[in-house]
């Protein structure tokens, strides 16, 4: 067996990953062909990746006029600890104001002081959802190609 076969992940060990994560590393195509890259907090809603981004911003422009993105979802510090997720796709843009909201709950559900922080932070982060949706626009990606790894397998 080839190293690249070995440190493949099972589909519910990428799942797992992707539902346990925050960030992602987003890729996006800028108007001269260069890759632009950000770090965006995510959600996940029926098992598709799920962001939201200000109607203004440079990955909204790049993802009107080219949907195609790449996403990296990574763990681990040391070599033999590392393991990640790239999804590469296209998306499907929410533009209603419930669409939105929803995926931007998604999104606000991992992040610091998310559901399980204390109660008043929790109604300040649905107060900023309520408010930033009005300013957004959400993504779902859906998924051309998967590719994994798992370097903890090459230990075993």
């Amino acid at each position: 067996m080839n190293q690249r076969a070995a440190v493949r992940m099972p589909a519910e060990q990428v799942a797992a990953l992707l539902a346990a994560g925050r960030k992602l590393q987003l890729a996006t195509i800028n108007p001269d062909g260069t890759p632009h890259l950000v770090t965006m907090f995510y959600g996940m809603r029926d098992a598709q990746i799920a962001f939201w981004t200000y109607r203004d911003s440079q990955k909204a422009r790049n993802l009107t006029r080219d949907p195609r993105l790449t996403c990296l979802v990574e763990d681990g510090d040391d070599y033999f600890e590392l393991r990640g997720v790239q999804v590469t796709g296209v998306v499907r843009q929410i533009d209603d104001l419930a669409g939105v909201t929803e995926i931007g709950r998604l999104v606000a559900a991992r992040m610091p002081g998310g559901p399980s922080g204390p109660p008043g932070e929790t109604a300040i982060l649905e107060g900023y959802v309520a408010r930033a949706a009005t300013k957004r626009v959400a993504y779902l990606v859906e998924p051309r190609r998967t590719v994994s790894w798992d370097h903890r397998r090459l230990l075993t």
